[in-house]
Formats: structure tokens, sequence, C-alpha cells
């Protein structure tokens, strides 16, 4: 495999290992602790209501999931607009143009991420409304 195809296979890989490995940790120990309170109960044993309670509290947080990611999709296009307008005030520096061109990469990326989030958030607001 050329080093030219190699480094980029290995940076992607390094950052969805850093994005996904904690969350599926997370999903896992929730998964297990579940586990247990259920084959708790089917035992008929007593459960401590502190634990009933951090585990439905850890369902609340997640129930806030359309308004983080509305947090997240604004802040996201926020960066892309101040991206595109640095790529403007920069053109007066560069007289090629090849500065306002250059700003517009990460803009058009971190725009297009922002884009998705906003589209989750109203797809999570419409189906919490449908639920409702």
């Amino acid at each position: 495999m050329d080093a030219d195809i190699f480094v980029p296979f290995v940076f992607f890989g390094f950052l969805a290992a850093i994005i996904l490995v904690p969350t599926l940790a997370k999903e896992r120990t929730k998964r297990s602790a579940h586990d247990l309170v259920s084959q708790a109960l089917a035992r008929g044993q007593n459960i401590d209501p502190t634990l009933v309670q951090q585990l439905t509290q850890s369902m609340l947080e997640e129930g806030n999931r359309a308004r983080k990611t509305l947090g997240n999709a604004v802040v996201l296009l926020a960066l892309a607009g101040g991206f595109v307008t640095a790529g403007y005030l920069m053109d007066g520096f560069d007289p090629g143009g090849e500065a306002r061109h250059g700003m517009w990469i990460p803009a058009v990326i971190l725009g297009s991420v922002g884009v998705a989030f906003l589209l989750l958030s109203i797809i999570d607001y419409a189906s919490k409304r449908r639920a409702s």
C-alpha cells in the first residue's frame, strides 16, 4: 500500500477509534447495568432506589439529545461561516485568491456536518412530537 493512501487510512482509523471506543464502552456498561437490574427483578430481589434513580437519570439526559444536536449544528454552522468570512478577509493579503479557496475547504466540511446535525435535530423533534 502506498504511503499516500496508507496515511489517511491510519488517520481516519485513529479518529474513528477515539470517537467510537468510548461510546461503545459506555453503551456496554449501561446495557450490563440494565441486565443486572432485570436479573435482580426476575429473582425477586429488592433494588436500591438510588440505583434506579441513577439509571433513569441517564435516560432523561438522553431525552435532551435533540437539543444537544441542535446546539452542535449551530456551533458547526457558525464555524463554517467564520471560515468563509476569514477567507474573504484574508483575500486582501493574498492577491491570487488562493487563501479564500483554501478556507472554503474546512468551511464546506464543517457546514455539511452542521447541516447533518440540523437535520438530525429536526428528525428528533418530529419523532418526539409524534410520540407524545
